[in-house]
């Protein structure tokens, strides 16, 4: 198991939106996340989602899916997975308005969902 310093957000990229007056809100979607359990050291499965509102840029996906696969030996918990996906997201995008959702298959009964989402300070 990894430590949560093996979470790549330096494969973000982002390239530029080129309609930033117009408020487009996009949703992408994984279902092929993988995680580990801090506790106990077996696999989480999610589906983690993002919603945002581009400002100047948009996240390019083939560096999304890398960041995501990441997490694949990391061990995290849910309620952290998600704020950490979107400190990373923000830092890397900064866009207007950002939402994730992880959504985490049933382990000893229990299912999970997790959603935190970010707003831009207007000035």
């Amino acid at each position: 198991m990894r430590s949560t310093d093996a979470i790549r957000a330096d494969v973000l990229e982002a390239f530029e939106y080129e309609y930033p007056e117009r408020d487009v809100e996009l949703d992408i979607s994984s279902e092929e996340f993988t995680s580990v359990c801090p506790k106990s050291g077996l696999p989480d499965f999610a589906t983690i989602r993002i919603n945002y509102i581009p400002d100047k840029k948009c996240v390019e996906l083939r560096s999304w899916k890398f960041y995501l696969m990441s997490y694949r030996h990391v061990g995290i918990f849910h309620e952290h997975v998600v704020n950490r996906v979107l400190e990373d997201f923000v830092a890397a995008v900064e866009p207007k308005r950002a939402t994730v959702f992880g959504d985490f298959t049933i382990r000893g009964g229990v299912h999970t969902t997790s959603k935190v989402s970010w707003e831009k300070k207007t000035e």
